[in-house]
């Protein structure tokens, strides 16, 4: 196959026992095997000419697609033999130099051992290939290629006629084998479509065990990595780039032997790196611009049956985007170091592919591991091979999908984790929650710790928010109290994962109105957990109250004028209870409180129960913050209101300043008085929650990602009226204007409701 092969039968036997020359015979497909090179009455090779049998009715088209087919496959065998020979020629030279100084890494006559005619083997298949393409990129009935095949056979077997029978290959001759038979099974591989392994020096198989994309901190910066775990070593390698048409390459970063890998605990005199960290809301801003181009993807696929080149000009932005959001999203720390050298930093966003690395590579070091140190030509051979070789071929965006391929879930996922057994002893348990967004898996949520069992009873239900999410993974840890037991990764205590699980979520299961409930088994532990779907489209409408009492669901009006307050009891309460105890919780407003005891505040609040008060004062603090999301979420109609939205839209696209000044102004005079009054409560409280961003981490732009969606997402009423057409529309193509409005306000100096009413402004805005 290929003719590496061919050289390497004709060094062994150049003629036949007649004395006549052999012709290597060439079978590149999978389905026939013509034989390309034949020879004719006066010994000439001649161009090949399918049976008759293979073109039925003489069908001479059918003949020349066979035969470009055919053409096609050496091309693309040629095209991955040249690549191998220019990776064999990359250490050459630089050998190649260093013979003739004063320290050489192989004599002259090592390196002319070693590659032996290597040089020449690439410029006559390199001038072959040349030769070809042009005939196969041009392809019709008139198209003549025997004569190129004629004088590449011909040239081959002049080469190995010049070969000395006698050619020594001194002290390297096992080195040189074992590259050559790594070589040329890379090269002449058609029936395995991937190598499981690689042969060591010592004659043993190399297996890869594990690989993937990381992200590493390098120099201070960021870097996409693709990492390799071998049997017997670790290797970090990052992708070449190459022209168009050429074969893909690895190069090789840096490696460790698993003898000398260790994971440490914290030592004062080791210095962490500086952690490349961006806001919040950089992050969901590139996801809101991730949504945009994809409605606007299957928008073009639509009109214009996938055909137009917008479609890829929008993909490959896509890609771009998504490939920054993996580069910069993930924080938490993995942390690996050689024994004998320096300590290297992966950035993961998930503890659960932590788990797993961590895990396979203790899993290897328990065997009887040597250290080793491979030379130049070696690590070489096992970076080129990692093409072959790996089992991850893209990173995980998903523009790199097919369009068969199911595009995940997007909207609410409710689950309910209920309890676990199995443990042996009694711990101090609870459970995370992982699902994929954008390619990589995030955190979600946590139960709390269920202290000194053997059987929690969690019993606690949360709302996920998914984003083309296909997947739910549960991570079962026991906690640690132990101060001295610090991780080197992050400076945390480290808990310990006592099992990990993952359950598919399908769309016939998930999308049923019903609850589906589960068990995920993991190192003998059983966790029962229980869940259900909303899609998008359901979760995004606003549903009025159908009952006259309580507080949700219910106009802001009717609230305000039964409560006869200026601003609803709900909202002052959950306010005061947040700047309360609150203000420096990391994460307030963004990390989603127990479900269940959200749905105990709201039940609480709308039957104006009288224990309201010592509810507050006892429930985590993220419950309360999520109460004042899910009243405002519910409202039948935004805070800012279905009437004014479409002028909210307009006035935030004013470029000029003072023109957008007096439209937003007068947009709020144009506020009803309990939903303006509402609205300046909640943005001065706001207001103070991002003074203490230092400790708390929320930024007003993180605050108006959170808020904006929920003050003026419009009414169902509202997007039935053309103004937009679907849910998903809202989602992909308003959210970031409507972040923005809440921004403008946020970012405004102190608006004072007396001062905004009493002031006459000459600009007027039709509403």
């Amino acid at each position: 196959m290929v003719f590496a092969t061919a050289l390497e039968e004709t060094l062994k036997d150049r003629k036949s026992q007649d004395g006549s020359e052999t012709m290597p015979f060439i079978d590149e497909s999978p389905t026939i095997s013509p034989s390309l090179c034949a020879c004719g009455p006066d010994g000439e090779a001649i161009s090949p000419v399918p049976p008759e049998d293979l073109l039925p009715g003489g069908d001479i088209e059918k003949g020349l697609e066979m035969k470009k087919l055919v053409l096609s496959g050496f091309l693309a065998s040629e095209e991955i033999y040249i690549n191998q020979l220019e990776a064999l020629l990359l250490p050459m030279r630089p050998l190649k130099a260093t013979a003739t100084t004063s320290q050489p890494v192989l004599t002259i006559q090592q390196v002319e051992t070693i590659f032996y005619k290597i040089q020449d083997i690439f410029e006559i298949h390199k001038e072959f290939y040349d030769a070809l393409f042009p005939h196969i990129q041009q392809w019709d009935e008139k198209v003549a290629v025997g004569h190129l095949f004629q004088k590449l056979v011909r040239v081959a077997i002049n080469q190995s006629t010049n070969l000395s029978v006698n050619h020594s290959i001194g002290s390297f001759s096992l080195c040189v084998l074992l590259i050559s038979q790594n070589f040329l099974s890379s090269i002449n591989e058609e029936i395995d479509p991937r190598r499981t392994a690689v042969t060591t020096p010592k004659g043993e198989a190399r297996q890869l065990v594990k690989d993937g994309f990381l992200v590493e901190v390098s120099e201070g910066s960021r870097k996409l990595r693709h990492v390799f775990l071998f049997t017997d070593l670790l290797l970090c390698a990052k992708m070449k780039k190459t022209s168009v048409g050429r074969h893909q390459q690895y190069e090789c970063k840096w490696y460790i032997p698993l003898a000398d890998l260790t994971f440490q605990l914290l030592d004062d005199s080791d210095v962490l790196p500086h952690i490349q960290v961006l806001p919040e809301h950089e992050i969901e801003e590139m996801k809101t611009k991730i949504s945009v181009i994809k409605s606007e993807i299957q928008k073009e696929k639509k009109a214009l049956k996938g055909q137009s080149r917008n479609v890829e000009r929008l993909r490959k932005k896509m890609n771009e985007q998504e490939s920054w959001l993996l580069l910069h999203s993930p924080t938490i720390p993995f942390r690996i170091h050689n024994k004998h050298g320096k300590s290297y930093l992966f950035l993961l966003s998930s503890d659960y592919e932590r788990s797993e690395w961590r895990e396979s590579i203790q899993k290897l070091q328990r065997k009887d591991l040597q250290t080793c140190q491979l030379s130049s030509v070696e690590l070489q051979v096992l970076t080129s091979s990692c093409f072959k070789l790996r089992t991850v071929h893209n990173i995980p965006v998903t523009s790199n999908k097919d369009d068969e391929e199911t595009p995940g879930l997007y909207g609410f996922l409710h689950v309910i984790v209920h309890s676990a057994k199995g443990f042996k002893e009694s711990a101090n348990l609870y459970c995370t929650l992982e699902v994929d967004s954008y390619g990589y898996f995030v955190s979600k949520a946590k139960t709390r710790v269920f202290r000194d069992t053997t059987e929690p009873q969690w019993n606690e239900e949360f709302e996920i928010e998914l984003e083309g999410s296909q997947c739910l993974r549960i991570l079962c840890y026991e906690k640690c109290y132990d101060k001295t037991k610090l991780n080197k990764d992050d400076n945390e205590i480290v808990d310990i994962i006592m099992g990990k699980g993952q359950v598919q979520l399908d769309p016939q299961t998930v999308q049923s109105k019903n609850w589906h409930m589960d068990v995920i088994e993991m190192n003998g532990i059983k966790v029962e957990f229980s869940m259900k779907f909303t899609s998008r489209d359901l979760s995004l409408k606003r549903t009025p109250s159908k009952k006259q009492s309580g507080v949700f669901g219910v106009k802001i009006s009717v609230v305000t004028k039964r409560e006869r307050s200026k601003v609803p009891y709900i909202v002052r309460q959950c306010i005061e209870e947040v700047e309360k105890r609150g203000i420096d919780e990391v994460g307030i407003y963004r990390i989603s409180g127990v479900a269940t005891d959200i749905q105990a505040l709201k039940a609480a609040f709308d039957t104006n129960s009288k224990d309201i008060l010592v509810m507050l004062s006892d429930m985590d603090i993220n419950a309360i913050a999520g109460t004042l999301k899910l009243y405002f979420r519910e409202l039948p109609e935004p805070l800012l209101t279905d009437r004014l939205y479409p002028a909210f839209m307009e006035g935030i696209a004013l470029s000029d300043p003072a023109a957008k000044e007096n439209c937003m102004m007068h947009l709020l005079r144009s506020l009803p008085d309990p939903n303006l009054i509402t609205f300046l409560s909640l943005l001065e409280h706001l207001k103070r929650v991002a003074d203490n961003e230092p400790i708390n981490k929320m930024s007003l732009h993180n605050l108006g990602t959170v808020f904006g969606p929920t003050l003026l997402r419009p009414s169902e009423s509202e997007v039935t009226k053309g103004h937009i057409t679907l849910a998903t529309d809202i989602w992909s193509h308003d959210v970031m204007a409507q972040v923005q409005v809440l921004l403008y306000y946020l970012q405004h100096p102190p608006i004072s409701f007396a001062e905004l009413k009493r002031n006459t402004l000459y600009f007027s805005t039709d509403v």
